[in-house]
């Protein structure tokens, strides 16, 4: 571990990445890219363009430094990132790539002021805490290729059925190319697909949305357009080019938004537009306990509502289950069929009456603005903040205002 004197330097470089963290990110990744461009392979460039993975990067070396002297206070977010990691492919030996090549990013925007003191000691803490991310994600490598139907890296899979779901959001069922068996996953869970363009690999996360016990892998697919999500090369190749019978290269099951099995507590499964995926997975296992739960499901309008039957006919079938549809602008069809509960955004009074008891598990997935203000609502209803979960698309980051 790191002795006092190092932990003192990297405690008093504080300010100056908070000042600067940004920045020496910024540099970081255009010096690695420039140097390594084999990595651009592996890299979000729709999120690099964004400014999303410099910024994560930033908050993740910025909470390096506060928890210097208590570094296992980090080990939620390493695992959190670990995950992205292996559903990327990222191995041991690009750790000393990083590690050098941020260390040069620090010395370019600093100048003078990253002495060689600073330099030596943030070398050290690098070393000590790319190892714990590389046995985290040692561990999980060998975790997914000892699982019955495992395995590492990317397997071909088989579009089986494509089945539109909205105007913007396709289901694909995935079954394994040699017919062999495929490890079951936690409910909440996340694969990569992996495209190539002609140029780059494109690499993206798309939840599981089907049961683990189901013998397939589905997933929902939005088509992106604009946003963070400037090119959109995955998903329009999805939408637009691939087909029942094409192959698509996926990692296994990874993430740890999941289902807490074993409470037995009622849940409350919250999703807004495409957040609504990881939440589908949950819902068969939910009723296999017996659990209480209610879904609210926050969309634009019927047209863009994903799944609406699948949930639908989920609540009517199952004791103790309800669901709840929120359009925010509502068409006039939607109006005629009252297809819907409530029209506009959630509200306190909304989620309040939604609650199935007091004491709950709450899971939240969909765009950031509307996870701070659930988590917000909820903890104003009295819900703890460990029983609220939250999945974050995109790349991680620290979203202070959702805890």
């Amino acid at each position: 571990m790191l002795d006092q004197y190092t932990r003192n330097i990297i405690k008093s470089t504080v300010p100056v990445l908070e000042m600067y963290g940004n920045e020496i990110t910024k540099t970081f990744y255009k010096r690695l890219f420039e140097k390594h461009p084999e990595l651009l392979n592996i890299f979000n460039q729709a999120h690099q363009k964004a400014g999303d993975q410099p910024k994560a990067l930033a908050n993740t070396v910025y909470a390096a430094a506060v928890h210097i002297d208590q570094l296992e206070a980090i080990i939620p977010v390493v695992k959190q990132i670990a995950h992205k990691h292996v559903s990327l492919g990222i191995k041991a030996e690009h750790y000393p790539i990083v590690g050098e090549n941020l260390l040069a990013a620090i010395k370019e925007v600093l100048g003078d002021a990253a002495t060689p003191e600073i330099i030596e000691a943030w070398g050290k803490a690098y070393g000590v805490i790319a190892d714990i991310f590389i046995q985290t994600e040692a561990n999980m490598y060998n975790e997914s290729l000892q699982k019955e139907g495992g395995w590492s890296d990317f397997r071909p899979f088989v579009i089986d059925r494509k089945v539109r779901e909205s105007a913007s959001v396709y289901a694909f069922y995935l079954k394994p190319q040699d017919g062999g068996a495929i490890a079951k996953f936690l409910p909440g869970q996340y694969v990569s697909i992996k495209i190539n363009d002609g140029h780059y690999d494109h690499i993206r996360q798309y939840s599981l949305t089907c049961c683990p016990c189901d013998g397939h892998y589905r997933i929902g697919v939005k088509h992106e357009r604009g946003g963070n999500h400037a090119d959109g090369v995955v998903s329009t190749y999805l939408h637009k080019q691939a087909d029942v019978g094409d192959v698509l290269l996926l990692t296994p099951p990874q993430g740890e938004f999941v289902l807490d099995k074993e409470s037995k507590r009622p849940a409350l499964l919250l999703g807004a537009g495409i957040g609504i995926t990881p939440l589908l997975s949950m819902i068969r296992p939910l009723a296999k306990k017996s659990r209480t739960v209610s879904i609210v499901h926050a969309v634009l309008n019927g047209e863009q509502h994903p799944f609406a039957a699948e949930i639908h006919d989920y609540a009517q079938k199952t004791p103790d289950a309800r669901a709840i549809t929120l359009y925010e602008q509502p068409t006039s069809e939607d109006r005629d069929a009252q297809n819907y509960d409530y029209e506009g955004r959630i509200t306190l009074e909304i989620l309040e009456s939604a609650l199935p008891a007091t004491d709950i598990e709450a899971y939240i997935c969909g765009p950031v603005p509307f996870m701070e203000q659930a988590c917000t609502m909820l903890k104003e209803l009295g819900v703890p903040a460990d029983q609220i979960h939250y999945e974050v698309f995109g790349s991680a980051q620290a979203f202070g205002n959702l805890r």
